[in-house]
């Protein structure tokens, strides 16, 4: 066989290689002629809307101040000569927290109390004198009448009673003065100790021993009660009046106040360990901010709140009752809008716009578009679209906190 015959026949041969795989290939059936596996739905956590009555709660930002709170502040003017307290500590009413150099007083002291010796010195002697001339006129009362003395020794006895007794009420007034001098040298002795007002926190010293005080400067330090503690917040004035046309009789609305349980909300994010209690409200709203000044006590017992703090207030204000609650995870924010996923007895998905309320705990109080009962998808949102269907499991809610 010669070579062009070979390589015609190797030709021919492959040709019916291809045509042969081409039309086995044609012969085998397609994956949808044999039906591919249908998609299978996603698994989701879904929660059934729950509905009950729940506490409506304010929350606003307050400032911790002392319940008390007193400057420590010179009366007299003078060296600070020792400190005798430690920054920060509790003292006591009455407790020495700074000396000012007591010797000028004292001095002063010495000095109106040796007046007052001599004022009574001079009381006695004039007394004595008084005594004299009053004898002295009984004496010529009687001679006078029976022509035994003249009369002008009479009228010289009398007048020397006058002047001895106008003496004697001399010595009385400067014994007044000078009790006055001594009392008032006492107190500003007294005033060289400059004592704690209340019984509280100390605050840092704000001039050191050996600073010249006078009663213009600024104070020395300051004294704070903190158990209770005090807290202030503001309420925004509709708040305050929704608040008071809840009770129809100022009797009413004091047992509602007395009953206001607040919470403290740390810096920290914790919740304070004390729940605290309504003291009063301001006079006045803010003309600036339109809102009224609130004012809670919280028990203090540790002194671990201190004066100038941030805190978070809360308290329940109000009861919404039939509330419908779902979890937070379960809503979805779109252009401002609120969504969920529902799913109905198909388990087939329909994607609803909702209206919120508050929050309460890590749940959302749905205030239209749901109805109690219905189902809804909580986790897994993010796999479904309108029209889908799933495959529900329960959900796993975390603790609640209301």
């Amino acid at each position: 066989m010669s070579n062009v015959s070979k390589r015609n026949l190797l030709i021919g041969g492959v040709f019916c290689l291809v045509l042969i795989g081409v039309v086995v290939a044609a012969m085998r059936p397609s994956k949808h002629a044999l039906g591919a596996p249908a998609s299978v739905p996603p698994v989701v956590e879904v929660v059934q809307v729950e509905q009950a009555d729940v506490p409506i709660y304010g929350e606003w930002i307050g400032t911790l101040d002392g319940l008390v709170n007193a400057d420590v502040r010179a009366q007299v003017t003078g060296y600070l000569q020792t400190q005798a307290y430690q920054e920060g500590a509790f003292v006591k009413k009455g407790q020495l927290l700074f000396q000012i150099d007591p010797r000028p007083f004292q001095a002063a002291l010495d000095q109106a109390e040796g007046q007052l010796a001599q004022a009574n010195a001079m009381l006695a002697n004039a007394q004595a004198v008084q005594g004299r001339t009053e004898l002295d006129v009984k004496r010529y009362t009687p001679l006078a009448r029976e022509q035994a003395a003249s009369q002008q020794d009479l009228d010289n006895s009398v007048q020397n009673n006058l002047a001895a007794k106008a003496t004697v009420e001399t010595a009385k007034a400067q014994i007044k003065t000078d009790e006055a001098a001594v009392e008032t040298a006492k107190i500003n002795l007294e005033f060289t100790r400059l004592v704690a007002p209340i019984d509280g926190i100390a605050g840092q010293a704000q001039l050191q021993v050996g600073a010249l005080v006078t009663p213009g400067s600024t104070p020395v330090t300051s004294v704070s009660t903190l158990d209770p503690i005090k807290v202030y917040f503001t309420v925004s004035e509709p708040q305050y009046l929704a608040w008071r046309k809840r009770f129809p009789t100022e009797t009413s609305r004091l047992a509602a106040d007395r009953a206001l349980r607040l919470q403290l909300i740390l810096a920290d994010g914790s919740t304070y360990g004390h729940e605290g209690r309504f003291y009063f409200a301001d006079r006045q709203v803010n003309v600036g901010t339109g809102a009224i000044r609130i004012a809670g006590l919280f028990a203090n017992p540790r002194n671990d709140l201190r004066p100038g703090g941030y805190a978070k207030v809360r308290a329940a204000i109000s009861i919404q009752h039939g509330a419908l609650l779902v979890p937070q995870r379960a809503v979805s924010e779109l252009q401002g809008g609120y969504q969920v996923a529902v799913v109905d007895g198909e388990n087939k998905v329909n994607v609803r716009t909702v209206t919120v309320g508050d929050r309460v705990g890590n749940q959302w109080i749905i205030t239209g578009g749901l109805s109690g009962g219905e189902t809804i998808v909580a986790e897994g949102v993010q796999k479904v679209r309108t029209g889908a269907h799933v495959n529900p499991k329960p959900f796993r809610m975390q603790a609640q906190v209301r």
